[in-house]
């Protein structure tokens, strides 16, 4: 698609590239995963039908887009990541359109299943798989530097959606969304450079980019071993931790309020996350930026049971302990989704890979509503030993990654 008084594109720093995805991702997150969060109840209330059917056809373009992601790595791989993230904005415009003109649960779940389409092609592992495309081994710095700025997704999101809700009804405010991505998210992912040979790929790190890479921690001690063991790993382990964060996004209110923490308080305390995030991903930046990511991987996936077993040990006081600990694990172990893959299994084949590993998260982040809820309604607070169990075992299966997979440990 030609873009009015873009014709020429002239080549653009790392910097800028970061920024143009990191812009694009707050857009593309803010207007279908966080969506339901703001307009779930309006929309069932003019549709007639209930909240929870609005969240089934939400679970359902999630795992359409467990089922895409690896097609559009794929693509990624071949073609590069900016006509795939250029196309992702028509689709997530077309779906949002089709959104605003649902009439009743077979239109809702059509357009929900349009937007699992853009999902599965244009949220973070597409956009990690472009700068892995253009950066090779160099990328990890740059899919930081996206994860910080749409950590911001829900921040932006959640309150601009409320107010458009507000002002012109849900149905404008899902074609706000579809406009934005035409006229903002579809110029920034035109910016982004144009396909590259894969042959600058299998370089020595640092070979294409202005700066080398850092040494890493662990390296094959000969070609990965055991690839499939450490698929498996990698799928369980991302898919574990991402239930619970899912999880928690979904009924943190409700349950701190089953620790004794009143409703304002609740959601108070859940404005601690977002910013908890943001600050974990400045922490992998700068602190960790020299280890392995399978390290910090590791420490991120403590985050929610140390917080968990506080919570769980001293009530409610402890409830910004809490939110503050997931946040942190949660938020660095966003980052490890896109740089840990890249660090075991390097840059070839990395967008098709990516959405492999990532089809099981999505799956998990489906089914993670319906389950929890169902664990928080018979257990209450107690069900906190479901998400801290999960992310132990997420925990163990990295601790025994090297071991298993033929990597073994050297002095960074």
């Amino acid at each position: 698609m030609a873009l009015p008084g873009l014709m020429s594109q002239p080549a653009l720093p790392r910097w800028q590239v970061v920024g143009a995805l990191g812009a694009a991702q707050t857009l593309a997150w803010a207007s279908s995963y966080y969506l339901p969060a703001m307009l779930a109840t309006p929309m069932a209330r003019d549709l007639g039908v209930s909240v929870t059917t609005v969240f089934g056809a939400f679970s359902l373009a999630m795992l359409l887009a467990a089922v895409i992601g690896p097609w559009a790595g794929r693509a990624i791989d071949r073609y590069g990541g900016r006509p795939v993230l250029m196309a992702t904005n028509g689709v997530f415009a077309i779906g949002l359109l089709a959104l605003s003109q649902a009439q009743g649960t077979w239109s809702l779940f059509g357009a929900w299943l349009v937007i699992g389409v853009g999902m599965g092609s244009g949220l973070y592992e597409a956009a990690f798989a472009a700068l892995v495309r253009l950066y090779g081994r160099d990328a990890r710095s740059g899919i930081t530097g996206i994860t910080l700025l749409a950590g911001f997704a829900s921040t932006v999101g959640w309150p601009l959606s409320a107010a458009l809700e507000l002002g012109i009804g849900w149905r404008g405010t899902c074609m706000a969304w579809a406009a934005l991505h035409l006229l903002v998210g579809l110029p920034l992912n035109w910016r982004l450079p144009r396909h590259q040979p894969e042959g600058h790929l299998t370089g020595p790190p640092g070979a294409a980019t202005d700066a080398p890479a850092p040494a890493p921690a662990f390296a094959p001690a000969q070609p990965l071993v055991h690839p499939l063991r450490a698929g498996l790993l990698l799928s369980f382990a991302f898919a574990a931790t991402w239930f619970v964060s899912t999880a928690m996004a979904s009924h943190l209110p409700r349950l701190l309020q089953s620790a004794g923490v009143g409703l304002a308080g609740a959601v108070a305390v859940g404005a601690l996350i977002g910013p908890a995030q943001v600050a974990g991903r400045l922490l992998d930046f700068g602190l960790m930026q020299r280890l392995h990511p399978l390290l910090s991987s590791r420490v991120a996936a403590l985050g929610h049971p140390v917080g968990a077993v506080l919570l769980l040990t001293l009530g409610g006081p402890m409830a910004s302990a809490f939110a503050v600990l997931h946040g942190l694990g949660n938020g660095i172990m966003t980052i490890a989704k896109g740089t840990l893959p890249l660090a075991i299994f390097g840059p070839v084949g990395y967008g098709a890979l990516q959405g492999v590993l990532m089809a099981p998260t999505r799956v998990a982040q489906a089914a993670a509503p319906l389950v929890f809820g169902w664990c928080l309604d018979r257990w209450g607070l107690q069900a906190l030993w479901v998400s801290t169990g999960l992310c132990v075992a997420a925990f163990a299966a990295l601790a025994v990654l090297p071991r298993l997979c033929g990597l073994r440990e050297r002095p960074a």
